[in-house]
């Protein structure tokens, strides 16, 4: 596996309203990550407002939780990315106002594309998802929102 170089985390490209990890979102997780070796770490309590079925975690947030801490990971590269691929497995529900630990890593750094692993869990260690994705590298902001546009012509 290749060093990750150490770079800025929570550096918020659109000024602090990234639905993850924005602080100026008011409506956002507000998301905060650490590196922890080769791993990057944040923690999230969800709340009622983050509910699908009573009293349980939607699983779109979920989704969301596991997108932006990958997504972060290869950010941590130094490298601009946007999402390819996700793959989620929830292992068990979990109840809202439960505190989640979300860790991400590297599992292969390609020319064009960074491939993360990661996962959420309970305090305790209890796996609740895990999940796998793509990363996709643009070279600058420019390419980035190229591919955002062919990829709308598609849809």
């Amino acid at each position: 596996m290749t060093m990750i170089p150490k770079v800025i985390l929570n550096t918020d490209l659109n000024e602090g309203f990234c639905f993850g990890c924005g602080q100026n979102n008011p409506i956002g997780m507000k998301l905060r990550f650490n590196r922890d070796g080769e791993t990057i770490r944040t923690e999230f309590t969800p709340d009622k407002m983050h509910q699908g079925w009573p009293g349980l975690l939607h699983g779109g947030i979920l989704y969301c939780l596991l997108d932006e801490t990958m997504s972060n990971m290869a950010y941590a590269t130094g490298n601009t990315c946007v999402t390819a691929s996700i793959e989620i497995r929830q292992r068990q529900p979990v109840e809202v106002e439960v505190p989640l630990v979300i860790t991400a890593r590297i599992t292969r750094h390609r020319k064009k594309v960074i491939e993360t692993a990661g996962k959420v869990t309970l305090k305790d260690g209890t796996v609740i998802a895990e999940a796998t994705a793509k990363q996709f590298i643009a070279e600058n902001q420019t390419e980035l929102g190229d591919k955002v546009k062919e990829t709308r012509r598609h849809v």
